[in-house]
């Protein structure tokens, strides 16, 4: 098990210029975040059910997730830091595209609601000593150019006992058809080149990476796209294209 420090940078200069070129429309439902408004509920489900479970928390509370430090790294314009600051965790919000900052200022201040959004890393992060109860990584490991350096750094900010959640896109024929064919040249939900079917990584090459960055994975499920019913669900052994986890920093 490695769990050095590391502290290098594993920012990807050109996947943050992608993101960059789309800041200002992460709160446009119809625009180029359009896959993830519609795969955000299934997310919310996810990531909800794994905190309650691990801390204890009822979900039928006013503010369940009170007193729980969240980070939401690679937050963009904010689709999963407000929730959860509306659920009542204290929430950081960090990316390494400065201009969705900005986006995701405005659009927390018009919602009312408290959230500390910083144009920054994992690895600077973690060299400052910050520690969350609960780190959230969503699609962004299959941007960075160092995966175990970045989830390594990512388990130095969680806490004992912390729960980080981590997605990703699996590397199969399926999901190069319906992730890059699919959503960059025939729906055109999102530029080409926005993907790197290369930099996919399958559940399992996930769980080596988890494993080595000094993390116990607990759970993974996939997250499902129906194209007739035009709905995502949660699946319990489809992994095939978009994929979620769960693991925990040893205690």
């Amino acid at each position: 098990m490695n769990t050095t420090t590391q502290t290098v940078d594993t920012v990807d200069a050109s996947e943050i210029a992608k993101f960059e070129a789309m800041a200002a429309e992460w709160w446009d439902p119809h625009g180029k975040f359009k896959p993830l408004h519609e795969m955000n509920p299934v997310r919310l489900d996810y990531i909800t059910t794994q905190i309650a479970a691990e801390f204890g928390r009822d979900l039928t509370a006013d503010k369940p997730f009170e007193g729980l430090r969240l980070l939401d790294i690679g937050c963009g314009g904010g689709l999963l830091s407000e929730p959860m600051a509306r659920l009542g965790a204290t929430v950081i919000g960090a990316d390494a595209a400065e201009r969705n900052i900005p986006v995701a200022k405005i659009h927390a201040e018009q919602s009312g609601l408290e959230i500390d959004y910083r144009h920054t890393t994992a690895e600077a992060l973690a060299a400052a000593g910050e520690q969350f109860d609960v780190v959230l990584n969503m699609e962004v490991v299959e941007h960075v150019a160092d995966p175990l350096a970045y989830l390594t750094a990512c388990r130095q900010l969680l806490k004992p006992g912390g729960l980080m959640v981590c997605s990703t896109l699996n590397r199969n024929p399926k999901s190069f058809a319906m992730a890059i064919v699919g959503a960059e040249y025939i729906m055109r939900w999102l530029p080409k080149g926005t993907h790197e079917w290369s930099k996919f990584i399958t559940p399992d090459e996930l769980y080596d990476l988890i494993r080595n960055a000094g993390l116990d994975p607990v759970d993974r499920k996939g997250f499902v796209f129906n194209p007739i019913a035009w709905s995502w669900s949660i699946s319990d052994r489809d992994l095939s294209v978009n994929y979620v986890t769960a693991s925990i920093k040893p205690a």
